[in-house]
């Protein structure tokens, strides 16, 4: 692949993933508008955040990391040796996800206890243990299509895997429109949505991976040599998203002893992920397999090239994203959920939260920067070390601060942590320094992309307070959210021309 086309495929990922997160808005917007912050929406949030949590653990966290550099490999020694490796690969995942799957079913009660031991004592509990046996099996489907994901990736084949996720919004939504329709009860309609839809991602990612001449199939498991090889790597990387899922864990935990702050949490969080779904997730899918190749080429200089591209495009959607999130979160709150049964005490404490996660918000994209340079070179100790400093951060501030502030506490902490790991990549990545230099252009580009960042911020919060009067009204708070937004974007691209202008002059 040429390096130009390393800037198309973040466009096309970018893309697709913004496609996914606009209608995960329209969903979390009906959710919120039919569930709100009660007991239902807090047991379904939970039950849908158990199968997402075994799936970034075993799927996106570790095995896609450390696949992907093996797989670029072998597709050097020829592609049947690839397809080898890759349907070795499905096999033995598949295997494993299936026994999980089996066992959860079982321990079901104890896994809803691990997440929000909270809710032990009211109807959240068994609602969340019925909700979990339905939404559980959506791990089999959704890991073996995050696997099928990095193999299309590591091709070149990006458009599809990211596609592939607008299944879920298109499922969910329907369903409820479908419990509407059928007098079902909504939070039961999105839980068997969500493994039909597994089903869906798995058999779109499947065939387009046969169209480029690699068709899985099922047969016995074997550990072959490379598979071995594959989970030694893919171990460490294992326990790290271990411990970013200990770190949820912690703040779901402290949120489920407020009545509805799992769903302010979960609402903010679905807000500062559509940046970071659409630059960071991006960024970390198309520089993973470009290191991979342009490392095993032994191109060091298009390896430093794409990580300045990386960064550049990262930084200039991250930052203004962030301030953007710290200066307007109650109007984001207001315009996007708050209607039905979602109130104004529910924003309030929604947008506490959402100020804190953006605050968080570069250091969360620019890991997605720095993970690939040791994923690259098959690095995944050092990053699993700096998550276990970062998790005993995490652990301490959430629960130390949560008798004074509650439940922002576990936002608090998640920001914090997240930037402690940034900085432990950073400095780690020292080592690989002739892959990670920036050049003469970058920092200037930086420095533009902070000040025309001020400026729109600055833009923001003159122009919030001028148009405060529409947010008043049920109608007119859409077009206040518009013209806000459209100043804030006109203000941050007019100013990075003028600022480039002047400093090429």
């Amino acid at each position: 692949m040429k390096f130009k086309s390393i800037n198309s495929n973040f466009l096309t990922v970018s893309s697709w993933t913004l496609v996914s997160r606009v209608l995960g808005f329209v969903r979390d917007i009906t959710m919120a508008a039919l569930l709100g912050t009660g007991p239902l929406a807090e047991a379904f949030l939970i039950a849908f955040s158990l199968p997402n949590m075994f799936r970034r653990f075993f799927a996106e966290g570790a095995l896609n990391m450390a696949f992907v550099p093996l797989f670029t490999k072998k597709l050097n020694s020829g592609k049947d040796v690839a397809h080898n490796f890759a349907n070795e690969t499905f096999v033995i995942l598949g295997t494993i996800l299936l026994l999980l799957t089996i066992l959860a079913q079982v321990f079901m009660p104890f896994l809803v206890l691990a997440m929000a031991s909270g809710f032990w004592g009211d109807q959240r509990f068994d609602q969340a243990t019925d909700l979990g046996r339905i939404t559980f099996s959506y791990i089999f489907f959704i890991s073996l299509a995050a696997l099928i994901s990095g193999l299309l990736n590591a091709t070149g084949k990006f458009m599809v895997a990211a596609a592939a996720p607008i299944l879920l919004n298109i499922m969910l939504i329907a369903s409820m429109a479908v419990a509407l329709y059928l007098d079902v009860e909504v939070s039961l309609a999105l839980a068997i949505a969500v493994p039909i839809s597994g089903i869906m991602q798995l058999t779109l990612v499947w065939f387009a991976a046969k169209n480029i001449g690699f068709k899985l199939t099922l047969k016995l498991p074997k550990l072959t040599p490379d598979v071995k090889k594959l989970m030694i790597i893919a171990m460490p990387a294992a326990l790290a998203g271990g411990v970013v899922q200990i770190n949820l864990l912690v703040g779901r935990q402290i949120a489920s002893g407020t009545e509805g702050a799992i769903a302010w949490l979960s609402y903010a969080d679905r807000l500062y992920q559509l940046p970071l779904g659409v630059v960071g997730i991006a960024v970390g899918i198309v520089l993973l397999p470009e290191l991979s190749r342009r490392l095993t080429a032994n191109d060091l200089n298009g390896a430093k090239k794409a990580f300045n591209k990386s960064t550049e495009f990262a930084l200039s959607l991250t930052i203004p994203a962030s301030i953007a999130l710290i200066i307007i979160p109650t109007e984001l709150i207001t315009t996007l959920f708050q209607r039905g049964i979602f109130d104004q005490n529910d924003t309030k404490y929604t947008a506490m939260a959402l100020t804190v996660y953006g605050m968080g918000l570069p250091a969360f994209v620019l890991q997605k920067v720095l993970q690939p340079i040791y994923f690259a070179r098959e690095d995944t100790k050092t990053p699993f070390k700096y998550a276990l400093i970062s998790m005993a951060i995490n652990a301490i501030i959430a629960i130390g601060l949560e008798p004074r502030i509650g439940f922002m506490s576990a936002a608090i902490a998640t920001s914090i942590a997240g930037w402690s790991m940034l900085i432990l990549l950073w400095i780690g990545a020292g080592k690989f320094e002739d892959a990670i230099k920036f050049d003469d252009t970058i920092f200037k580009k930086i420095l533009i992309i902070f000040c025309s960042s001020i400026i729109m911020g600055f833009c923001l919060f003159v122009s919030k307070n001028y148009f405060e009067i529409l947010f008043q009204h049920p109608m007119m708070k859409y077009l206040g959210l518009l013209i806000i937004i459209s100043i804030g974007l006109i203000t941050y691209f007019f100013s990075k021309f003028i600022l480039k202008f002047l400093f090429e002059k």
